[in-house]
């Protein structure tokens, strides 16, 4: 099983059931969860920072089951039980599930196992990996989860399946695809900077573990960021839909900014959602200290992505005013209709942050036992104004979708109208909304219903919460110039990724190189057409020495050039 040393230390705590599997699990289209999905269960380790966790119970509790794992279950109760900096006393402990356990730490999301189905819809699991630190009681508790669940726990630990990772630098789209930072390389290498075991596999097996236990058969990757200590990317990003990238910015040219921007340029250069279009960027704000510090200058690592998905509710750390009231604003405008929980997590009775953690890290999920899944691209703003708007859906569950319905209306009315929508195939669902007028804001959502008798609206909070798309007016021509230049290069210094950013006020063909300073020619980055507007190339910087390059742009009516400096 996992570590020898946890025979003893298993004495301390509380003996979990929970039937352990060291094999991948069978069946066919294997399913990692995304987060935004419906839980059942909402999990935190009860060890510090208790102000917190008992916020993020009261929010939780009222979507669904809390579980906490606790050394000393009477002093939880009492703390939750008591007016204190977490808030009122609750005066019942319904819907909560105290349990006896002996933990390392607060950082649930690192070291809990993820929820994973089995034939898409069907055979809820847990997948455990080899925890990332020296904390072997952590690292021992998806098994008292899973007990309390009666669920299957399925544990990457012995070889060739033996896999190292943590809970915060991985995030699933619920269809296949996956994000890491590199750190998961690092840390299947052979060696590490802890005491514990440091399995060795190549960036190809890693990929084969993560296809085999969770079915994601597309793993981006990305560079770590100079400044995250952890390298864990819930500290900078957050999916929030199917093609929906919620990303940290920091002011121009400042701390992890100008390699958090390439990374996801990378990602939209080079992978397209389960959509086959490219995803959408949402930026943002990461806050500065109250001196006006961030982490280049050792500030904690301020950031609203580490939010968690609670159903209808969405927790996410706050920090101040100034920034929060903005952060609020975005987060109701990707996750319109949800009820947003914000948790000061940089205050004297909380600062986490100064951990380098926040929501996200000291919280999971597991989802439900009985998915409905629907999942849709939502409409964008169009010009039609002669034709239907039609709308598709996919819907599945593990005893069928037995009718599905569209419901729409224009901003200005009081009342959706209700339209039955059409089985059509591989599990889609489809059904116009009429053409409407230059100027109209339509609203819509979508509902499935099973053989069962199991409903369940998309987006979760509907009606509250709705897809919006804005009929447009007639569009204006743009004038066309004979130009190419380099917008910018960044990062710049560069240690790895860099992107290379054009903006082609016509398309024209080019040759993009990389130059030494004595005018060598390094290598040709790009030779062919340019595409209209912005458009975006890659090197890899730790392929040159480092020292003073130039990257030259010569069209066939353009020439530029700019310095960039590799590390």
């Amino acid at each position: 099983m996992k570590h020898l040393a946890l025979v003893a230390l298993l004495a301390l705590a509380t003996i979990s059931n929970a039937q352990i599997i060291t094999t991948p699990p069978t069946g066919s289209n294997i399913r990692a969860m995304a987060e935004w999905e419906e839980l059942q269960t909402l999990t935190i380790g009860w060890i510090s920072f208790p102000s917190i966790l008992k916020q993020i119970v009261a929010a939780a509790r009222e979507e669904c089951q809390v579980i906490i794992l606790s050394p000393d279950v009477a002093d939880t109760e009492d703390y939750l039980t008591s007016s204190n900096a977490g808030g009122a006393a609750f005066t019942d402990l319904n819907g909560i599930n105290i349990i006896s356990c002996d933990i390392n730490s607060i950082w649930m999301r690192d070291y809990a196992a993820n929820p994973v189905y089995t034939n898409e819809v069907d055979s809820l699991i847990l997948v455990d990996w080899l925890y990332n630190r020296p904390r072997p009681l952590d690292d021992a508790s998806p098994s008292f989860v899973a007990d309390a669940l009666n669920l299957d726990l399925y544990e990457t630990s012995d070889s060739p399946y033996d896999l190292l990772y943590t809970g915060g630098n991985y995030m699933s789209d619920g269809f296949g695809t996956a994000f890491a930072s590199e750190l998961i390389l690092d840390e299947n290498d052979g060696s590490g900077d802890f005491s514990i075991y440091y399995p060795d596999h190549t960036s190809s097996e890693i990929d084969g573990i993560m296809e085999d236990f969770m079915g994601i058969h597309t793993y981006i990757k990305m560079p770590t960021l100079p400044y995250d200590g952890i390298h864990h990317i819930d500290m900078h990003m957050k999916i929030v839909d199917e093609e929906t990238l919620l990303v940290g910015e920091y002011p121009n040219g400042v701390a992890d900014g100008p390699q958090i921007n390439a990374n996801i340029d990378y990602i939209l250069s080079n992978y397209t959602s389960k959509f086959g279009t490219p995803y959408q960027v949402v930026r943002i704000p990461m806050p500065d200290s109250q001196s006006g510090l961030y982490p280049d200058d050792g500030a904690s690592y301020r950031t609203y992505t580490n939010a968690v998905f609670v159903n209808n509710t969405i927790i996410f750390p706050t920090y101040r005013e100034e920034y929060d009231t903005t952060a609020y604003r975005i987060w109701g405008e990707v996750c319109p209709g949800y009820n947003l929980v914000g948790i000061d997590c940089d205050n004297n009775n909380g600062n986490i942050i100064s951990q380098s953690g926040a929501i996200h890290c000291i919280t999971h999920t597991v989802g439900v036992e009985d998915p409905l899944l629907i999942s849709h691209q939502p409409l964008h703003d169009t010009y039609e104004v002669i034709n239907p708007y039609q709308v598709v859906a996919y819907m599945n569950h593990r005893t069928g979708i037995a009718s599905a319905k569209l419901f729409w209306k224009l901003s200005t009315a009081a009342t959706f109208n209700e339209i039955d929508m059409v089985a059509a195939a591989n599990n889609n669902w489809q059904a116009l909304i009429p053409a409407q007028p230059a100027g109209s804001i339509v609203q819509y959502y979508v509902q499935g219903t099973s053989v069962s008798g199991k409903t369940m609206n998309r987006p979760m909070p509907a009606p509250e919460g709705f897809w919006t798309f804005h009929v447009l007016g007639e569009i204006s021509a743009i004038n066309d110039i004979d130009r190419t230049n380099i917008s910018r290069v960044y990062p710049n210094p560069a240690s790895a990724i860099t992107c290379i950013e054009l903006n082609s006020l016509k398309s024209e063909k080019v040759t993009i190189t990389i130059n030494d300073m004595t005018g060598r020619l390094a290598k040709v980055i790009y030779d062919g057409q340019t595409g209209h507007g912005i458009s975006k190339y890659f090197i890899h910087a730790n392929e040159f020495d480092s020292g003073a390059y130039q990257i030259i742009v010569q069209g066939e009516n353009s020439y530029d050039s700019i310095s960039l400096i590799i590390q």
